[in-house]
């Protein structure tokens, strides 16, 4: 059917054109109707723009900052109270025996409290803890960055298929154009086809313009992930060519990986809150110095709080409900996220086939429709209304498709980031430009 709606074409320049254009948003390679101009730009994959926008993430240096700051916690957290130097003196002023300097006692002690209960320990692993979901959350939020790449490729892939889908439009009604102003000239129409017919020129290039300027800046918002510049085509093979998903598709490890180091940090804050319901001794010792007779003394002593009102069991307590709670959110997420990924490729399952069905079933008749009506036309059976109509139900068709492989082409990016397609790129990456 497209080899015989082909050769029928070829008889005129402009129905030739219509027909690569048809063609190609039809067939299977995309590439065959992209320009000359368009072409010898090199061709950006998506790997490509995933590569380029990983390597220039911005955010980066600030996630390089941030685990920085975890690590320096693991130290400080492993750090000792520091001992405190005392210095007192008795007997320094007074009335009677005591109001010389000759009986001044002067002390000076050393004093240290002593950590019990594990302290020091549970203090390092909530650092600890805390550093590892600094970590989880930075390849989170690098394939957060992959997907927003990956849907902006998606668009641009979408802007350009709705150009070809514009141009084609525009060759089609200048291509009318040419047949009613010749009907118009033989009298065989009247002057208001042609006025109507040109009118439709008019708004079929507006809107070529449009999708023009919309794939443009489609490719900037891609390129701008990285602070380049558009100079880059894209391959709508990989756009057409939409491929239903298949097999179990399981949840991403970062982000099981940062719901369990959350989970940890909760279960270290347990183990601190209790070892602060154990009290800390606090030892002294000094030296004593007598004014009376210049002697000298050794002073030990110490202070052991009471646990008499604060046993810390209500932050004990509420430590224990937050640790249930991490407990309780990653069961919770791991369910709502394999849902919300067999929804996806449930969904994608069917846009594959509906976008199949339409390029096997719905353009080619279409396609054919518009034939006859030209055919036809040209012959004075059918009046210009009748083209454009057949025109603007293959542009439809057309139309349909693209959206339909575009909501495609999103899901996919959705499904690529709940499943970490991408995440050995986002980890091979890290650091790249300091590299």
């Amino acid at each position: 059917m497209h080899l015989r709606f082909r050769g029928r074409a070829s008889a005129r320049p402009g129905l030739a054109l219509i027909a690569g254009l048809l063609l190609t948003v039809t067939g299977p390679s995309a590439a065959l109707a992209q320009s000359s101009a368009v072409a010898a730009r090199p061709i950006l994959d998506l790997g490509e723009a995933l590569a380029r926008a990983s390597a220039a993430d911005p955010a980066a240096t600030g996630w390089d900052a941030r685990l920085g700051a975890a690590q320096a916690s693991v130290r400080q957290a492993g750090v000792k109270p520091n001992p405190s130097l005392g210095f007192e003196l008795e007997n320094f002023a007074g009335s009677g025996t005591y109001s010389v300097l000759d009986r001044t006692e002067a002390t000076l002690s050393y004093q240290q409290t002593l950590e019990r209960g594990g302290k020091r320990e549970a203090r390092i692993g909530l650092a600890r803890a805390g550093a590892e979901v600094t970590r989880r959350r930075r390849d989170v939020r690098r394939l957060d960055l992959l997907r927003d790449v990956q849907v902006a490729y998606a668009e641009a892939l979408a802007a350009e298929a709705d150009l070809l889908i514009a141009e084609a439009r525009l060759v089609a009604a200048q291509s009318a154009q040419t047949d009613v102003d010749r009907r118009v000239r033989a009298a065989r129409d009247p002057l208001f086809a042609g006025s109507r017919a040109e009118a439709a020129t008019a708004q079929a290039e507006i809107e070529r313009d449009q999708a023009r300027a919309a794939a443009r800046n489609a490719r900037e918002v891609v390129a701008r992930y990285w602070g380049g510049a558009a100079d880059f085509a894209l391959n709508l093979e990989t756009f057409f060519g939409a491929v239903p998903p298949s097999g179990d598709r399981a949840v991403a490890v970062a982000d099981l990986a940062l719901l369990e180091a959350e989970r940890e940090v909760a279960s270290s804050n347990v183990r601190l809150e209790q070892s602060r319901a154990v009290t800390d001794p606090t030892l002294r010792a000094g030296l004593r110095y007598f004014g009376d007779g210049n002697d000298v003394a050794l002073v030990v002593g110490g202070t052991l709080p009471l646990r008499l009102h604060d046993n810390n069991k209500g932050a004990i307590d509420r430590a224990i409900s937050e640790r249930s709670a991490a407990e309780a959110d990653i069961t919770a997420e791991r369910v709502l996220r394999e849902r919300e990924i067999a929804r996806l490729m449930a969904r994608m399952a069917a846009s594959a086939t509906e976008s199949e069905r339409l390029r096997a079933e719905v353009i080619p008749v279409a396609i054919r429709a518009v034939e006859q009506v030209r055919d036809g036309f040209n012959r004075g059976g059918f009046q210009y209304m009748n083209v454009a109509d057949a025109e603007r139900a293959l542009a439809d068709a057309r139309a349909r498709r693209v959206a339909v492989l575009r909501q495609f082409h999103l899901d996919q990016a959705a499904l690529d980031r709940l499943t970490g397609r991408h995440a050995a790129l986002a980890s091979s990456n890290l650091n790249a430009e300091r590299r």
